[in-house]
């Protein structure tokens, strides 16, 4: 179960990755960072690969659930 959800779908796209980046710092190991978004998340996947170093990018997932929802799962190691 994810510590945190947050829907992002209605956030201006120059807030949502700093409010994401954020909300990750906050979670304590082990926990998991939830995004509801508009559009396949996958550059917020390779931007926390390369620069976060909690990131748990094996146990990462994402699952598309309508046109314009994604639901991406962000572990913390």
């Amino acid at each position: 179960m994810p510590a945190t959800t947050l829907d992002i779908r209605d956030v201006p796209p120059p807030e949502r990755h700093p409010m994401i980046h954020e909300a990750f710092q906050d979670l304590d190991s082990g926990e998991t960072l939830r995004i509801v978004n508009d559009h396949e998340p996958k550059p917020l996947f390779y931007e926390f690969q390369a620069e976060v170093d909690e990131f748990d990018a094996e146990n990462y997932a994402v699952e598309r659930r309508d046109t314009d929802e994604f639901v991406a799962d962000l572990p913390k190691e």
